[in-house]
C-alpha cells in the first residue's frame, strides 16, 4: 500500500452525470424500473455543465482538508464524462454540455498537488454486449428473475460479446490512465455481476498496473483490490489493513432535488475522527447538480470541515490509529514516533477527562487549538505490579473547542498501555 494513501486521511468523492437533471438515482433508477431506460436518457438532453468550474471544486476540496478526490467517470448508466472513442455515450458528444468534464477537473486538482482518483463502473447497464453471461456462467434456474440490464433473459450465454465488452472496458480504462496524467488511484464500482475468472482476474489487474504500477485499487474487484471500502456504515472495530470508508454527506450520492435530509458539521466530524482514531480514510461524498453548482450546505460542510482540519493538523496527518476504546472512548491518534497522544473530546468537558491504563509518564498536556497547558493528577495503581493509576485531566468548558476538542498528550517515551491481564501491550 502507498504510504500517501495511509497519510491522506480525507478525500472527496464527488458523484457527478446526467442523473442529477432530474434528480433521480444514478443508474439505479431504470434499473429497479422507477424509470424507463429511454426517459432517465432523455436527461442527456438537460445536461449543461454550465456553472462547471473545476478550479473551484479544485479550490473547494483544497479548503476541505482533502489530499485525494474521486470522480465518477462513468457509473452504471455507461455515460462518460470524459471524451472517449470507444462509444458515444458521453457527455462531450451527447450532451449540450460538450465539455471533457473529467480532463478540466483532473488538471485543476493536478495543479493544488490533490491526488487524482478515478471512479469507473466496471459494469455498464447501457452497453448491447454487457448483458452477455451470468455470474460465473451459471444460467438461474428461474430466468423470470433476470433483469434484462445484466443478463441474457433467454438462458443462452455468448461469449463473444462478453469478450468484446471486456475489450471496450480496458480500451475506455486505456484512455483514462493515459489521457489525463498520472491517475493515483482506482475505485472500481460493479464487481459483483460477474465472477473474478469472468472479469480477467489476475491478469486484468496487471494490466492497469502497466500503466502504472503504483497505482492503488479499491476492494471492489472480485478480491483483487488493495484495500477495503466499507460504505454508508462506519465499522464497529478497525478492519484489517488499509481501509477506507465512504458516506454521502446527505442521503444521496448523486444530486436530488428533495434530499435535504444532510448530516451535520458535528456528524461529520465525528465520522471522520472515528475513521482516522482506526487507522482509516474518510471519503465524502457530494453531488452537484447538472449545471455544475455544488449546493451551498455542501460547501459550507465541506469548509466546515477544512476550517476544524486546518486548527487541528497535528493530530490528524502523520499519525497512526490511537489507543484502544477500553482505555479512551472517544478515539485518538499517535504520532508516528509514539510519544504523543491525541484524544478527540466530543462533548463539553465539565471537570475532568479520564484516561486508563496509561503506564508512560506524562511531559505535558495542552489543548491543541489554543495551547493551553492542563494539569493533571493520577490516582490509584499498583506501583510494584507495574499496574498504572488512573490518569484524570483537568479541563473546563471554557476550555473546549465548538466541535470536538483534541487534547495532546507529549509522553516521557513511547506509549505503553497496561494490557489488563499483566502484561503491557503498546497501543493497539
Amino acid at each position: 500500500m502507498q504510504q500517501w494513501f495511509t497519510d491522506a486521511k480525507l478525500g472527496i468523492f464527488i458523484h457527478y452525470g446526467i442523473y442529477a437533471v432530474n434528480g433521480i438515482a444514478e443508474s439505479w433508477s431504470f434499473y429497479n424500473g422507477r424509470i424507463s431506460h429511454e426517459d432517465y436518457m432523455k436527461q442527456l438532453d438537460g445536461f449543461t455543465a454550465a456553472n462547471f468550474d473545476a478550479e473551484y471544486w479544485a479550490d473547494l476540496i483544497q479548503k476541505s482538508g482533502a489530499k485525494y478526490a474521486v470522480l465518477t467517470t462513468k457509473h452504471h448508466d455507461g455515460v462518460a464524462l470524459f471524451d472517449t472513442k470507444y462509444s458515444d455515450l458521453n457527455v462531450v458528444k451527447k450532451t449540450p454540455a460538450k465539455r471533457d468534464i473529467v480532463k478540466e477537473f483532473y488538471e485543476a486538482i493536478e495543479k493544488r498537488g490533490i491526488r487524482k482518483g478515478v471512479y469507473y463502473s466496471l459494469i455498464d447497464w447501457s452497453h448491447p454486449d454487457y448483458a452477455s453471461v451470468y455470474e460465473g456462467g451459471r444460467v438461474p434456474e428461474d430466468l423470470s428473475t433476470v433483469n434484462k440490464f445484466s443478463n441474457p433473459t433467454d438462458g443462452v450465454q455468448d461469449l463473444e460479446k462478453w469478450n468484446r465488452f471486456l475489450e471496450f472496458n480496458n480500451n475506455q480504462l486505456g484512455e483514462l490512465l493515459t489521457n489525463y496524467g498520472k491517475v493515483d488511484l482506482l475505485w472500481f464500482d460493479g464487481d459483483w455481476e460477474r465472477s473474478a475468472d469472468q472479469w480477467g482476474l489476475p491478469k486484468f489487474k496487471e494490466y492497469l498496473q502497466s500503466f502504472n504500477e503504483d497505482i492503488i485499487i479499491n476492494s471492489r474487484l472480485a478480491g483483487h483490490g488493495d484495500y477495503k471500502t466499507p460504505e454508508q456504515g462506519i465499522p464497529i472495530t478497525r478492519p484489517e489493513g488499509a481501509w477506507e470508508f465512504c458516506t454521502t454527506i446527505n442521503s444521496s450520492w448523486g444530486y436530488q432535488h428533495k434530499d435535504n435530509d444532510y448530516k451535520s458539521l458535528k456528524q461529520i466530524l465525528r465520522m471522520f475522527v472515528d475513521c482516522i482514531s482506526m487507522g482509516g480514510n474518510m471519503l465524502l461524498d457530494i453531488g452537484p447538480m447538472e449545471d455544475g453548482t455544488i449546493p451551498q450546505q455542501q460547501v459550507d460542510t465541506l469548509l466546515g470541515l477544512g476550517k476544524w482540519i486546518g486548527e487541528h493538523e497535528e493530530a490528524i496527518f502523520g499519525t497512526e490509529d490511537g489507543i484502544m476504546q477500553r482505555y479512551w472512548a472517544g478515539g485518538s491518534t499517535l504520532s508516528k514516533d509514539k510519544k504523543t497522544l491525541y484524544l478527540f473530546v466530543h462533548d463539553t468537558p465539565q471537570e475532568s477527562l479520564c484516561l486508563k491504563g496509561l503506564s508512560t509518564p506524562i511531559k505535558r498536556i495542552s489543548v491543541l487549538h489554543s495551547g493551553k497547558e492542563l494539569t493533571h493528577v493520577v490516582h490509584g495503581g499498583v506501583p510494584w505490579f507495574n499496574i498504572p493509576g488512573t490518569t484524570w485531566i483537568n479541563i473546563s468548558p471554557e476550555d473546549a473547542h465548538e466541535h470536538i476538542t483534541v487534547v495532546k498528550v507529549e509522553l516521557e517515551d513511547e506509549i505503553d498501555m497496561y494490557g489488563g491481564s499483566g502484561a503491557v501491550v503498546t497501543h493497539n
